[in-house]
């Protein structure tokens, strides 16, 4: 690659994350990643990308496990580790080695964070890191006849305190312990931790870094987005998912069904999954949400520009007929869109004619990245089935380059007769397009 194709690409890249950039700034995210990702010597990667989020204005709430660590000094001690239902039962001699654990990652974290050095990432960052007892715990208790003894869960997060740090551009950095109103230490998840802090602050986001890769479908490919009902019918399917992938599904359930806009979960070992997360349109992970982040839907008039971008690019090389703002404008009642986290990726048009059982389908396009993924037949079927609602029984269509493609999807080959009246004095004999039709049922 020349280095004019490396700036190029530079160049694109950066102008198609500026809208994220935009639109992250002020919110806060709330990031959760365990005590693996603080033992990788790779850590200072994530931190220079929490460091870059900070700098975008990006208000952070980083939330740390520690079990690796807990694990060492237990073993070290010759001590026990005792679990039950998925919990670790915290005695006396493990509470020591939880809070000496959670206290050298929370200062190596902070200790990171403040790095200063030239040319790094963190040059001049000058990051404030605030830590304290923001967390208020209670125990778990005696659950069927198990005494977790000093093992807890959150009872509240003190969110006000949070965001009083947060608007002093500071990084609040949380420990998985929690405090009780008598002065007890309670061991906690850090997972549950972060949920509660996301849910209490009504955050942005929650950005789970997991150790391992997130939800992957029967095929074992990426689930890149999941609906709240999607999420819980994949938790309550016979698939054979991974403990940690569980886990994850859950608290992102969780934090979305209280008022979290997204939850993201990434595979914390790629370098730079964060940033690609989040500052790209298809991100890199798996996103749970309770809106609709990709939606098939009638155009309105502030698509407009969208759609022009959109097609600007096939009017260029001659495949749809150039269409100006104002005609758009006075057209965009009969557009469908497929809009894809705030872009329109994908557009179809209906016209119908004189004859109440005859319509044109036009300006079909959907964007190059998204080109033989389902969207334009997601975009035909919404057509036929919105011409048949209304009672057209013939649907035409005009294409230079597209024809096998509308032959595939049971299109005919016809003739100018076929056309609409006034799309047959129209017609561009320069441009010669076929003629294809369609009857709907």
């Amino acid at each position: 690659m020349t280095h004019k194709d490396l700036h190029r690409q530079f160049v694109e890249s950066f102008r198609h994350s500026a809208p994220y950039i935009h639109a992250h700034r002020g919110r806060t995210f709330v990031l959760v990643f365990g005590g693996e990702a603080v033992a990788d010597p790779q850590f200072f990667n994530l931190v220079h990308d929490i460091a870059l989020l900070h700098s975008l204005g990006i208000r952070l709430v980083l939330v740390h496990g520690a079990r690796p660590q807990i694990e060492s000094r237990l073993k070290a001690r010759k001590a026990k580790l005792v679990y039950a239902n998925g919990l670790r039962i915290t005695d006396n001699a493990a509470l020591a080695c939880v809070k000496e654990a959670a206290g050298c990652v929370r200062v190596e974290i902070e200790a990171l964070l403040s790095m200063g050095l030239s040319n790094t990432p963190m040059s001049g960052a000058h990051i404030g890191v605030t830590s304290g007892n923001f967390v208020v715990a209670r125990p778990l208790g005696v659950r069927d006849g198990i005494d977790y003894q000093h093992t807890g869960e959150v009872r509240r997060i003190d969110g006000e305190a949070i965001r009083q740090h947060l608007a002093d551009r500071r990084i609040v950095l949380l420990s998985p312990l929690g405090y009780s109103p008598t002065g007890e230490v309670f061991n906690l998840s850090a997972g549950e931790i972060a949920t509660a802090a996301a849910a209490e602050l009504q955050a942005e986001k929650l950005v789970i870094m997991a150790e391992g890769k997130p939800p992957r479908d029967s095929r074992r490919r990426l689930i890149s987005q999941l609906s709240l009902d999607e999420s819980t019918k994949l938790l309550e399917s016979r698939r054979r998912l991974p403990a940690d992938t569980k886990r994850h599904l859950q608290h992102a359930i969780q934090a979305c069904r209280h008022g979290v806009r997204r939850a993201h979960i990434l595979d914390r070992s790629i370098n730079g999954a964060l940033l690609l997360e989040l500052f790209t349109r298809d991100g890199h992970g798996t996103l749970v949400t309770a809106e609709t982040y990709e939606g098939l839907r009638a155009a309105n008039i502030d698509d407009v520009g969208g759609i022009l971008e959109l097609i600007k690019p096939l009017e260029d090389k001659g495949v749809l007929v150039r269409r100006s703002r104002e005609r758009l404008e006075i057209e965009i009642a009969h557009f469908l869109v497929i809009e894809r986290d705030g872009m329109i990726i994908a557009c179809a048009a209906l016209y119908p004619s004189d004859k109440n059982t005859l319509a044109e389908l036009a300006c079909l396009a959907v964007h190059a990245d998204y080109q033989g993924t389902g969207r334009g037949d997601a975009l035909l079927q919404k057509i036929e089935d919105r011409a048949a609602r209304t009672g057209i029984r013939k649907l035409v269509v005009l294409t230079t380059q597209s024809a096998h493609w509308f032959r595939e999807r049971g299109f005919l080959p016809g003739n100018k007769s076929d056309l609409p009246v006034k799309k047959k004095d129209l017609y561009n004999y320069q441009r010669n397009s076929k003629v294809f039709f369609k009857l709907l049922n």
